[in-house]
């Protein structure tokens, strides 16, 4: 749907101008390809070395990711968006893209924005995706200032957290982060009240 591509399309230039300034540098691109499987068709006699392998991917709304320099970058979030609905058909296709692009990527982050809802977080999203790491409406197409204030919030501790895992994950040296715990906590923020709206 044309209207989605370009909302899409705006929220990532909106993202873009907003964490242009941060270190390491941010890059942010919608309708960006992510690979959710890297199928090896042989090896090398007698190893365990990949000879041929076919990459698949699938294209993500919007995309966040590190730029270490101009030969390499590394994905940090996936944002897919929706407006004015979400099906329990989308939330279940958007958190399947999720868990086999973390095949691919175990660090990755993975959240779902639907703009000009009108309502609250709609059960049939908690309900279905179960891979997201965060999800969140907005009443209109655009933000308000608390809107967009909690959404960069949240994108900061996601790509801080995406930063850690991959450490962890890959990180054998005597200097790295050590870790007693880890622990995944739901963070519960309630929507706001509709304009208008009193009490009686």
């Amino acid at each position: 749907m044309a209207g989605e591509k370009d909302w899409a399309r705006a929220l990532a230039e909106r993202l873009e101008r907003e964490l242009a300034r941060t270190t390491p540098l941010i890059g942010v691109r919608p309708a960006q390809k992510l690979l959710y499987a890297n199928e090896v068709m042989s090896y090398k006699a007698g190893t365990l070395v990949p000879q041929s392998v076919r990459p698949s991917p699938y294209e993500t709304d919007v995309l966040l990711f590190d730029i270490a320099d101009e030969q390499s970058w590394t994905p940090r979030v996936v944002i897919e968006t929706k407006l004015g609905s979400v099906t329990t058909h989308d939330a279940l296709t958007y958190s399947t893209k999720a868990w086999t692009h973390r095949h691919v990527h175990p660090y990755l982050r993975y959240g779902v924005l639907i703009g000009d809802f009108g309502g609250p977080l709609p059960g049939r999203l908690a309900r279905h995706g179960q891979h997201f790491d965060f999800m969140m409406v907005w009443r209109g197409s655009e933000p308000s200032a608390d809107e967009w204030s909690t959404l960069l919030g949240v994108l900061k501790v996601e790509i801080d957290t995406s930063r850690r895992l991959q450490a962890l994950l890959t990180d054998r040296t005597s200097g790295r982060e050590r870790l007693q715990l880890l622990h995944r906590r739901l963070e519960f923020v309630p929507a706001a009240a509709p304009a208008g709206a009193g009490t009686s």
